[in-house]
């Protein structure tokens, strides 16, 4: 019985707010602006091992708002999550902290976001939902397409 597989483990340890900030570098004259500002998102994911079978897989978006040339605003925000995973195969590991935990991740991240722009006096931002299988799959073909063309021919 020893050589029994053990079963797959998939626990969530935490989930917090990593990081958090927020400029105002034109403030308080946007405030006076007419003018819709245009809004430009960035997100970023990355997987750190703690221990043993433990994680920790971040979540990080960078809203940045101008008007013209002028910032109105910038968030910087990161939310994480530690996550147990044990007794999985090697090549199930990069999809689960790839897509599965940044999915258990991201809605705090866009709460946290809205609500820091909120209480800074701006309508919120609501970040849209994210296909992060897609992200994956896309990162994933990058990848093999970068090492192919290094690869000597």
């Amino acid at each position: 019985m020893a050589d029994e597989q053990q079963a797959p483990v998939f626990n969530i340890q935490r989930v917090y707010l990593k990081e958090a900030s927020l400029e105002q570098p034109n403030s308080p004259a946007v405030f006076l602006e007419q003018e819709q500002p245009t809004v430009d998102i960035q997100l970023g994911i990355e997987a750190v091992p703690l221990a043993d079978g433990v994680y920790e897989v971040g979540v990080t978006a960078t809203v940045h708002t101008k008007i013209k040339d002028k910032t109105v605003f910038l968030v910087e925000a990161k939310q994480a999550g530690i996550f147990e995973i044990r007794h999985l195969p090697a090549e199930q590991l990069g999809p689960i902290m790839g897509i599965a935990c940044p999915q258990i991740v991201y809605p705090y991240l866009r709460g946290n976001v809205a609500d820091l722009i909120q209480r800074a006096g701006f309508p919120p931002v609501h970040m849209n939902e994210i296909n992060f299988q897609a992200m994956y799959e896309q990162q994933q073909a990058q990848a093999a397409a970068q090492g192919a063309s290094q690869t000597p021919q």
